[in-house]
């Protein structure tokens, strides 16, 4: 009777100590160190005899459990993705190759939240404070009338030449803002470049000839010509005529400017603004004329053409920075100094990480990892 006992006893301690094989038992918990909250593991025992294990997932306030997805190993970590703030209940079915149900279980609610902070992007809000800093600093040193000194570009110190050699011949100036219309960052770009290029013909009082190609950019245009004219104080010599709209087709408006080119055979040709396949038929054609042409855009593949038919050419950021060139805006003139700045830096921590990581140095990747 005691040996019963004993034995009775000693299998209800090794009962407690070993963990029944039959109890999917499933937890749901946030992920650690998720920043954006919302991730969810799943953990789950393995049922003996079980082929599949699916997953099912119910939110609070709904009455339907939503299936997810299903699973035939449990050796890979289960995340869910679940609303914030929303306690979640997951069930986990255990079925066997018969697909009968072994065994079903419900976790507890889980609830994730987003943090305040992300430490995983600390390296770039360190980088955008030190970005925003060396900026202002420029804009303030620019401000104060301190020199600011900018890399000098060809293309911009022959604008006034142009419209001077224009003057001089008696001829007229002609400025191509592209084609297409103001939702381009190009266009805008070449009718702020229209302002500072139609104070030039007011103060020589050179003839200005602007066609476009769309509405909207003629009233722009127009509006700017006018108040370059009036800055100079020669509103006298403004013309509403002088920015005036032919066609939006792409083909039929290059020819127009052709015509305009052949007839009037200005001295100074501005090509500046957003350009397609017309761009060599304009660049040809005042090439021929003997036009002192500048060209400026920011497609890439435009660029080429310009090269090789105009005098002068402002290549992609050239072409965006001229109206702070030309304007000597402190504000703009201090960004562009700061973003070449910046850029510099930029190139110098790439070339440090390219030689650290060739000979097998890894830290100074893992620091832009945190």
């Amino acid at each position: 009777m005691k040996r019963n006992g004993f034995f009775l006893i000693l299998s209800l301690v090794m009962g407690a100590a070993v963990p029944l094989l039959g109890a999917l038992d499933p937890v749901a918990v946030p992920k650690e160190g998720e920043p954006e909250g919302r991730i969810v593991v799943l953990n789950v025992n393995p049922v003996d005899q079980a082929f599949r294990y699916d997953i099912f997932q119910k939110s609070e306030g709904e009455k339907d459990w939503n299936f997810i997805i299903s699973y035939t190993h449990l050796d890979e970590e289960m995340l869910f993705d679940i609303n914030n703030g929303v306690p979640t209940r997951f069930k986990v079915t255990a079925l066997d190759k018969d697909l009968n149900v072994l065994e079903e279980a419900v976790t507890e609610p889980v609830v994730t939240e987003a943090m305040w902070f992300n430490t995983k992007r600390i390296v770039r809000f360190i980088a955008m404070i030190l970005f925003s800093g060396i900026i202002l600093y420029y804009i303030r040193k620019a401000r104060q009338m301190k020199e600011i000194y900018l890399r000098p570009i060809a293309g911009l110190k022959a604008f006034e030449e142009a419209v001077g050699r224009a003057t001089e011949m008696g001829k007229s100036v002609l400025y191509v803002p592209g084609i297409m219309d103001l939702d381009q960052v190009e266009t805008i770009s070449g009718v702020i470049i229209l302002g500072h290029v139609a104070k030039m013909t007011a103060r020589y009082e050179a003839n200005l000839n602007v066609p476009v190609s769309r509405s909207l950019v003629m009233e722009a245009a127009r509006e700017i010509v006018n108040e370059s004219y009036l800055s100079e104080g020669r509103p006298d010599l403004f013309n509403p005529d002088m920015v005036h709209y032919y066609t939006d087709d792409q083909f039929a408006f290059a020819a127009a400017v052709d015509g305009i080119m052949l007839r009037e055979k200005p001295a100074a040709v501005f090509l500046q603004g957003k350009f397609y396949a017309e761009s060599l038929i304009l660049a040809e054609t005042g090439n021929s004329i003997g036009a002192i042409q500048i060209a400026g855009t920011g497609s890439p593949s435009q660029i080429p053409f310009f090269v090789t038919a105009c005098d002068y050419t402002l290549i992609g950021e050239e072409f965006f920075a001229a109206s702070a060139y030309l304007g000597k805006d402190p504000k703009l003139l201090g960004s562009i100094k700061g973003q070449d700045i910046i850029k510099g830096a930029i190139m110098i921590t790439i070339l440090l990480g390219v030689i650290f990581e060739s000979l097998g140095f890894t830290f100074f990747k893992d620091i832009f990892n945190l």
